[in-house]
């Protein structure tokens, strides 16, 4: 396995990154000023982001850990990795299966160098790294860590948590999921949460102003837009519904719909 702290890449510091954002909020410690100062400014617009973000994590690992433990995946592609936040995926899938195969992607050099986190398999498992944005799906079905730590024979759960609200249209947002789904085998799953407006329009539209205005727009969808990127799949119970109410477990914190703005679903690809 290649050794990522080895490959340091230069950060922009001055300015925002939507993983460093999501990092500060989530009360983690790898961020920036520019980090503090837009995290900030965005609360201060929508108090209930940080509960929306857990919940969104919170999504994350109980479909992770469903995927593990009722449906047999044994190995996951996660686009949008984030920077480390225990537990991270490979610690919720290798609990249930230690043998369970897991490569993450992100394009943030600051989630490369502390990759090394990301590493820490069980023995019996792997995980690895690629450095690959989404808008460049050869970049990550070609890469060398791809090929070698995942079996196309076998089903993969990609999970793209938090990621498709910043694909824009014109990027051929669709396009660039079928093109990821497309070489998964048949009984392969598609996890993905997408930003909304439908429940506190208001508050989620300042919120994207503020993104907007550090550099990185948001696209927020409709329920019937969610929707359509599970087009052709087999939705699991219960469909496509907010993130806060997919197979809620005793230890959720209980929130209220208008503070949560991210629809969620899990999909199997068909035989």
């Amino acid at each position: 396995m290649a050794e990522i702290g080895d490959e340091q890449r230069p950060l922009n510091t001055g300015t925002a990154h939507s993983a460093r954002v999501y990092d500060y909020i989530l009360g983690g410690k790898n961020h920036y000023e520019a980090d503090v100062a837009a995290g900030d400014a965005m609360i201060q617009v929508w108090p209930a982001l940080p509960m929306h973000m857990r919940a969104n994590r919170a999504f994350m690992l109980r479909a992770s850990r469903y995927l593990a433990r009722e449906r047999g995946i044994r190995q996951f592609l996660d686009i949008g990795t984030g920077l480390p936040t225990s537990p991270n995926l490979h610690e919720v899938v290798q609990e249930v299966e230690p043998t369970a195969r897991v490569v993450y992607v992100d394009n943030d050099p600051i989630v490369l160098n502390y990759a090394q986190a990301l590493l820490a398999s069980t023995p019996q498992g792997r995980t690895t790294y690629v450095h690959a944005d989404m808008r460049d799906p050869d970049a990550i079905l070609g890469s060398a860590e791809f090929r070698a730590t995942l079996d196309l024979d076998e089903p993969i759960a990609l999970l793209v948590i938090g990621m498709l609200h910043f694909i824009h249209p014109s990027d051929d947002d669709h396009g660039l999921l079928r093109r990821l789904l497309e070489p998964l085998p048949a009984g392969s799953y598609l996890a993905a949460t997408i930003g909304t407006a439908d429940f506190a329009p208001e508050e989620v539209g300042r919120v994207a102003e503020q993104y907007a205005a550090e550099g990185m727009p948001m696209v927020l969808r409709t329920h019937q837009e969610a929707s359509a990127f599970f087009t052709g799949l087999e939705l699991v119970d219960p469909g496509v519904v907010q993130v806060h109410k997919w197979r809620p477990g005793p230890d959720d914190e209980p929130v209220r719909d208008e503070d949560i703005a991210m629809y969620g679903a899990l999909a199997r690809k068909p035989d």
